[in-house]
C-alpha cells in the first residue's frame, strides 16, 4: 500500500518480514506521512515525509539560491526511520555532517509531531561556531559573508543563523495541507518561490476563495513570519494597464491602482449598510405587523445571490509588461508579457511583526507558474515561479479542513 514491499529482496536479506515493516513501521508512523512547517519561529520552513524503500525520510525542501526564483528546489534529510536488523524502527537524526545518528520521534497528535536529536555533538564542526556559520551561509545562500556587500543584509543573515541554530536539537511539526483547486480558479493553487528582498527566497501558498486569492507565507522572515498572509489579490477588481511607455511612468500606475482602492473602499462601506438594512428587515419581519418586509428581503438576498455568483473573467490574450522606473526588482528576468492584472493588497510590518498594516499593489499573472506583485509603497517587485514538486499524502480532506489550517498556522505566526 505505501509502496515499499516491493522490493523483496531487501526483505529477505535484512530478514524483516512485510508483517513487520506494516506494523513496526509503516503502521506506526503513517500519520506523519505527508507535508508539514515546522515551529522556527518567524522562519518557518516545508517538510515533506515519504516513504522510500525501506526508510520513512523527513526531506526539508528550500528554496534555491536568491535571486534565481526559476531554479528547482534544494532538499536535505532531516531524520529517517528504518526497519533493518532490528526488529523495532530506528529513527536517526540527519542532521549535520558526519551521518546518521540516534535520535527520537514523538507523536503528539494525528496532525503535530516532534523530533529530537540526542547525539548533537553530530552537528558541531571543528572550526567551532565561526565554521558552522560559514557553511551554514554556503548552503543557505550559495556564497560568501564577503560577497554580500549590503550591511542590512548581512545583519539579517547572522540573525538567520543564530536564530534556527537554537533549533538543531528538538523541532515541532504541524501539518500543512495543498490547496484545493475548482475548474474557476485562475491559475492552479499551489507553492510558490517568491522574491523578499534582502530576505532572499521564501515559500508561499496560493489559494483561491471565491473572488479573492490569498498568498500565505509558508516560510517567513522578522517581518513578516511564517503563517501569514503576504497578499491578497480582489479578483473582482482587474486593472487595466497603460499602454508600455505610460506603465514605465511609476505615478501613473499609483494613480490607477489608487483609483480602484479608493473604489473597493466606497463598495465596502456600501456593502456593510446593505448588511445594515438587510439586518434591519429580518427583525422587522420577524414581527407580525411588517410581513411584507420580508419579501422585500428575501429578493434583497437574491439580487445578492446572483452578483456573488458572476462567473469570474478570465484574460488569455497577453499584453507587455515592464516595470515602472524606480521600482527594484531582485530578478531583472522577469516576463515582458503578461495574461491579466488584479488589485490587490500586501501585508507590510516593521521588525518583529510591528505595526503591521496592508498597502495596495498589483497581481500580475504572467503564465500558468508565474506571478508577480508590485508592492505600490515599498516601490517593489516580488516574483514568484511554481514549486514543481509533486507531494503525496498533502490533499486536504475538505475545503474546511483547509481553511482551517489556514487559521491555526496564521493564529500561531500571531
Amino acid at each position: 500500500e505505501y509502496g515499499v514491499c516491493e522490493n523483496l529482496r531487501k526483505l529477505e536479506i535484512t530478514g524483516v518480514s512485510c508483517r513487520d515493516v506494516y506494523a513496526k513501521l509503516l503502521h506506526r508512523y503513517r500519520h506523519i506521512l505527508g507535508l508539514w512547517q515546522p515551529d522556527i519561529g518567524p522562519y518557518g520552513g516545508l517538510l515533506n515525509v515519504v516513504v522510500d524503500g525501506l526508510f520513512i525520510i523527513g526531506w526539508m525542501y528550500l528554496p534555491p539560491h536568491d535571486p534565481h526564483v526559476d531554479d528547482p528546489m534544494r532538499f536535505k534529510p532531516l531524520f529517517r526511520i528504518h526497519l533493518m536488523e532490528r526488529k523495532c524502527a530506528t529513527v536517526e537524526c540527519m542532521y549535520g555532517h558526519k551521518g546518521p545518528h540516534n535520535g527520537h520521534i514523538q507523536i503528539v497528535k494525528k496532525d503535530e509531531f516532534s523530533t529530537k536529536c540526542n547525539q548533537t555533538d553530530h552537528h558541531r564542526m571543528s572550526g567551532g561556531r565561526q565554521e558552522e556559520f560559514r557553511t551554514w551561509l554556503r548552503e543557505e545562500w550559495g556564497r560568501t559573508l564577503e560577497d554580500i556587500f549590503h550591511e542590512h543584509m548581512q545583519e539579517l543573515i547572522l540573525m538567520k543563523f543564530i536564530y534556527t541554530s537554537q533549533y538543531d536539537n528538538c523541532l515541532t511539526y504541524r501539518r500543512i495541507y495543498l490547496p484545493p483547486s475548482s475548474p474557476d480558479d485562475l491559475i492552479k493553487p499551489g507553492l510558490f518561490k517568491g522574491t523578499y528582498g534582502s530576505h532572499g527566497l521564501e515559500i508561499v501558498m496560493l489559494s483561491f476563495h471565491g473572488k479573492k486569492a490569498k498568498g500565505t507565507k509558508i516560510t517567513g522572515d522578522p517581518n513578516i513570519p511564517a503563517g501569514q498572509q503576504t497578499v491578497e489579490i480582489d479578483l473582482a477588481h482587474p486593472l487595466q494597464l497603460p499602454d508600455i511607455e505610460n506603465l514605465r511612468d511609476f505615478s501613473e500606475l499609483s494613480r490607477i491602482v489608487l483609483e480602484v482602492q479608493e473604489q473597493v473602499r466606497r463598495e465596502e462601506q456600501e456593502e456593510e449598510h446593505r448588511q445594515e438594512e438587510e439586518e434591519r428587515s429580518q427583525q422587522a419581519a420577524s414581527q407580525p405587523a411588517a410581513k411584507p418586509l420580508a419579501g422585500e428581503g428575501a429578493e434583497g438576498e437574491e439580487t445578492a445571490a446572483g452578483a456573488e455568483g458572476t462567473a469570474q473573467n478570465k484574460a488569455p490574450a497577453s499584453q507587455p509588461f515592464v516595470l515602472p522606473m524606480g521600482v527594484i526588482s531582485r530578478n531583472e528576468d522577469y516576463p515582458r508579457t503578461c495574461r491579466i492584472c488584479f488589485y490587490g493588497t500586501g501585508l507590510i510590518a516593521g521588525h518583529g511583526f510591528t505595526s503591521p498594516e496592508r498597502t495596495p499593489g498589483v497581481f500580475v499573472l504572467f503564465d500558468d507558474d508565474r506571478f508577480g506583485f508590485i508592492w505600490l509603497e515599498l516601490k517593489s517587485f516580488s516574483l514568484y515561479s511554481r514549486i514543481k514538486v509533486s507531494f503525496q499524502n498533502a490533499e486536504a480532506p475538505s475545503r474546511e479542513a483547509f481553511d482551517e489550517m489556514l487559521k491555526n498556522i496564521q493564529s500561531l505566526a500571531t
